[in-house]
Formats: C-alpha cells, structure tokens, sequence
C-alpha cells in the first residue's frame, strides 16, 4: 500500500506482556549432550516451527531413494484432486524396484494410488501419479523442482518421481527435513503416511488390495505417525519418521545408515528431552503499556539455557491503513539470540478478530 508506514518498538523481555509469561517446563538439562548416528547424513527438525535441532552432513547432496517420493505426495496433493483416476500407462507397468503389480490400462482413485506410494513405496504408482498430474512424468518432475526452490531446497535436484537412483537426482538431510515439515502440515499427507495398512479395491479379484505399512516406526515408537522408507543399492537405506508427544510433532532423516530404526529412536527421543516445545505466549495475552493483545499464541522449540535469550518487538502499522480500521495494530516480532523466530498478529484489545479462531 502507497505511504504505508511501520513502528518499531523495542520490548526488552517477554515480562513486557500484561500477563505473566507462561511457566516453562525445564529441559532435562542446560545443554544438550551430544548425540550420533550411524548415518552418511541426519537431520532433526520440530515441525510447527521448522527449527532444525540437529544435523550432521546437512547439507550435502546425496542420493535418496524413496524418500524422493515425500515430495512426489504433496505435489500431487496439491496439484491433483483425490477422486480424479488414474489410469495406468505402459511406462507405469513393470517399473522396476518396488510395486503395487499395476496393471495396463488400470484404474484407481489419485488418493488410493498415494497409499500406495507411501506405504507400498509402488514406482508405478509414481509413474502413474506423475503421468496423471503432470501430463507426463517430465512436466510432473517440473513441477517437483518448482516446489523445491519454493522451500528453498538449495541442495536438491529431482529428475524421476520414485527415487530410482539417476545422474543428477539429489536431496540433503536438511532439505528433507524442511519438505517433510512443510508436507506434515497437510492433512491429507499426515493421514495417509501414518496409517498402518490400507485396503484397497481390487479390480481383477474378488478381495481387496490389502497393503501394510513399510514403515516400522510406526509400530516401533510411541507416537510415531510417518513418514518414509528408501532403499536402492547406491543410496542404501534412508528413513524420514515423525512422532508426535505431548502436542510437539519431530521428524527425523537418516540418509545411508545401516542402524537406522535404532538411530531414529535415540534422536526423536533426544529432541523431545532437550527441545521441548515451549508455550511462550496466548491468544488473547495484552502488551503492558498498550491498549494490544496478541492474535495468537507462540510457541517454539527452546534449550533450557536459550530461554533467557528470547527478545520481542513490537511493529506497529498506519493507523490510516485499512488493517488499521479493521482491528490490526501490527504484530510482535520474536527473537532467539538475535534471530527472527517467528511473529504473531497484534490486534486492539477486545477486538472481534481475537473472537474469530481458538488459539492453537
């Protein structure tokens, strides 16, 4: 908007807020002890905030296997319609690696071909979604790398939707970590990746397709919902899971790592004791010294030791703007150790817009 202005204020400390900053739970100790993989790569990552909790080799471009097709479900989730079939073309039959024995000219719901994909690990279920939602697997690869530069994946390159291993196909720990985030956040993709088995409707037999979940960690850990298994002999064994405990949902990735079950325990249950997800603010909670109060609340991953190194900043808007009129007042900015974390929405005190959504 044309002579739009913003103010900036400067909050010393979260006492600021006219409520009493909500207790925060200690962490089982003031810094983390270190902790290891057996994996070439591994990344940890909190999935409400994005905050990356541990990394080894994160950022280095390597070959992924069948975590490719994380990216391969959520492009096609959003990009297809659930009830659309799919039918099943020549390059689809007979793919090699793992399948779900398609056969020519078969059809099946874009939403059953994804339970496929994910529990099944099917390359021709791939193929087929790939053909049906990009009009041929190269336009559907497109838009994959589209998306990636949208998450700013800037060591990934994706040249096939199933992960067979090809020249110049890559990801890091990092990158997947961040897709696997993003991709949890849609209901669709939470579902399907965290159910156990699936059937399916059979159209050569009497009996459904009945298709158990790959994934053990499912079975193996307390909350696990998600997400991926890979294999391929260049790659060797890669996993991507998630758990979610006590409102706080993690994920995990390990890229060639011969111990990779064990190792995704010992790092989900290592974020969850030194990274608690901390609730830092309310809906609803007022500014000291103004007429304000937050649209809603805030929480992030925090160290015992990081918590004294939380900042805010209040920006305040032109009170001739149209979000002015309508209730807005600006936003408060968060800050760890310097470093944006995140902002939430201010609005004037007792205005109907902290009415509209219950806090999350």
């Amino acid at each position: 908007m044309k002579g739009f202005k913003r103010y900036r204020i400067a909050l010393a400390s979260m006492l600021l807020l006219g409520a009493t900053m909500l207790a925060i739970q200690p962490a089982a100790s003031a810094k983390p002890k270190p902790i290891g993989t057996n994996a070439r790569a591994a990344a940890l990552i909190d999935v409400s905030s994005g905050r990356i909790l541990y990394s080894s080799n994160g950022d280095q471009s390597m070959r992924i296997a069948s975590l490719t097709k994380i990216m391969t479900a959520i492009v096609a989730i959003d990009h297809g319609k659930l009830d659309d079939k799919v039918k099943t073309g020549k390059r689809a039959v007979g793919k090699e690696g793992s399948s779900i024995y398609l056969q020519l000219g078969e059809e099946m719901t874009l939403e059953n071909m994804l339970y496929g994909l994910m529990l099944r690990s099917g390359n021709d279920a791939a193929t087929a979604i790939a053909e049906h939602v990009g009009g041929s697997e190269e336009g559907f690869v497109h838009l994959m790398n589209e998306k990636a530069r949208f998450l700013n994946m800037k060591h990934s390159q994706f040249k096939n939707p199933h992960g067979l291993d090809e020249e110049g196909h890559y990801s890091s720990a990092n990158d997947l970590a961040v897709l696997t985030a993003y991709a949890l956040k849609n209901k669709t993709f939470a579902r399907i990746v965290g159910t156990r088995e699936k059937k399916v409707p059979n159209p050569h037999e009497k009996w459904d397709y009945t298709w158990p979940n790959k994934n053990k960690m499912l079975a193996m850990y307390e909350g696990a919902d998600g997400v991926k298994t890979g294999y391929t002999k260049k790659s060797l064994r890669c996993l991507v899971s998630s758990a979610t405990r006590n409102g706080q949902q993690l994920a995990a990735v390990t890229i060639n790592d011969s111990d990779d079950w064990n190792d995704h325990k010992n790092l989900l249950d290592w974020g969850y004791a030194n990274y608690p997800l901390q609730k830092l603010a309310s809906k609803g909670q007022t500014i000291a010294g103004y007429p304000f109060a937050l649209g809603q609340g805030f929480s992030y991953p925090l160290e015992l030791d990081e918590q004294d190194s939380i900042h805010t900043s209040l920006v305040l808007i032109d009170p001739k703007s149209t979000d002015y009129a309508l209730g807005e007042r600006g936003s408060l900015n968060w800050y760890l150790k310097g470093e944006k974390i995140g902002s939430t929405p201010v609005f004037e005190a007792g205005s109907h817009r902290l009415k509209d959504d219950a806090d999350e």
